[in-house]
C-alpha cells in the first residue's frame, strides 16, 4: 500500500518534468531555426548594400544590360512556344480595379512568335520627270 502511494505521488511530478523537457528541446530547435534565419536575413542585407551584388542581381532578374554590352537571348532547338492565351476562358469580371492594372505584370504573358523574314524592298526608281511613283497597297493606281 505504501508502495502505491509512493509511486501515484512521484508519477504526476515525473510526468511533468518529461513533458517541459520535452518542450524545451522543442524551444531550442526553434530557437537554432531562429537564428540560422537571421543570420541568413543579415547576410542577405549585407549584400544588398553591395553595388556588385545590386547590379548581378538587376541582370539576372531584370535581365539588364550595361551601357555598350549586346544582349543575346538563346533559344533552343527543341523549345517549344508558350500556349496561346484561350480567348473562351472567362475573363475576371468580378475584380476589382486595380488587378487589371497589376496582372499583365503579375501573370507571365505569351511571347511572341518569330515573324516570317521579309523580302528585301527596293525604293522605287525616278521616272523621267524626277518624280516618283509610290504604287497603292490596295492593288489601285500609283499616286
Amino acid at each position: 500500500m505504501v508502495l502505491c502511494a509512493v509511486v501515484l505521488t512521484l508519477a504526476m511530478p515525473l510526468r511533468t518534468y518529461l513533458s517541459q523537457r520535452n518542450e524545451a528541446e522543442q524551444v531550442a530547435e526553434q530557437r537554432a531555426q531562429l537564428e540560422e534565419d537571421v543570420a541568413r536575413l543579415t547576410r542577405e542585407n549585407e549584400q544588398a548594400d553591395d553595388p556588385a551584388h545590386v547590379r548581378a542581381q538587376a541582370r539576372e532578374r531584370l535581365q539588364y544590360v550595361m551601357p555598350g554590352e549586346t544582349p543575346y537571348q538563346v533559344q533552343l532547338p527543341g523549345a517549344t512556344a508558350p500556349p496561346v492565351e484561350d480567348l473562351t476562358k472567362p475573363k475576371h469580371d468580378n475584380d476589382p480595379w486595380y488587378t487589371d492594372l497589376w496582372r499583365p505584370i503579375a501573370e507571365p504573358q505569351p511571347t511572341p512568335t518569330k515573324a516570317p523574314a521579309l523580302a528585301p524592298t527596293v525604293p522605287p526608281a525616278p521616272d523621267d520627270a524626277g518624280t516618283m511613283t509610290i504604287p497603292d497597297d490596295q492593288g489601285g493606281t500609283p499616286r
